[in-house]
């Protein structure tokens, strides 16, 4: 999954980058998510703390002998209002999951940037390239010639990309 830390404070930058990978990053509907986030999150530790406070507040009536069901009908009222927060709270992080699975990898920052194979940039070559005196086929060809793989089978057992072994 893509650090959600970087988009928090690299979110122009890193989008920038990703259209480079031919991935547009739709940086406004992250930055509303992560808003809404926030206000969730902040209201839910304010409920919490509340709660919290008032809780107290029942083992202090207990120990002057009072009456404490007005104050435990209030925690019970913060309780609903803590767990719808925390509701919503888990729906606004799986929208903001799905969003960074999604996400590619960024490139290397050693890496040349550039739109297809022509662009590349050779950094070192190690040995000398094999001639041969025939032309060379790939392992599909050499595999189908053989009767070592069947594409067509396998496309019929399990879809496309797959293969059987034809033997």
């Amino acid at each position: 999954m893509f650090d959600v830390q970087l988009l928090r404070t690299q979110l122009a930058d890193t989008a920038a980058l990703l259209k480079h990978r031919n991935f547009e990053l739709d940086a406004s509907a992250f930055e509303t998510l992560e808003a809404e986030r926030k206000a969730i999150q902040s209201q839910t530790q304010d409920l919490q703390a509340q709660r919290n406070s008032t809780s107290k507040q029942i083992g202090m009536a207990k120990a002057k002998s009072e009456d404490v069901a007005p104050i435990m009908a209030q925690v019970a009222g913060l309780g609903e209002k803590l767990t719808a927060c925390e509701a919503q709270l888990s729906a606004v992080q799986a929208k903001m999951d799905g969003i960074l699975l999604s996400i590619p990898n960024l490139p290397h920052a050693s890496v040349p940037l550039g739109k297809g194979e022509a662009e590349n940039v050779e950094v070192r070559r190690w040995g000398t390239p094999r001639v041969f005196d025939f032309a060379v086929k790939d392992h599909i060809a050499i595999g189908e010639g053989l009767g070592g793989i069947d594409f067509d089978v396998a496309a019929k057992l399990s879809g496309a990309r797959f293969a059987v072994s034809g033997a």
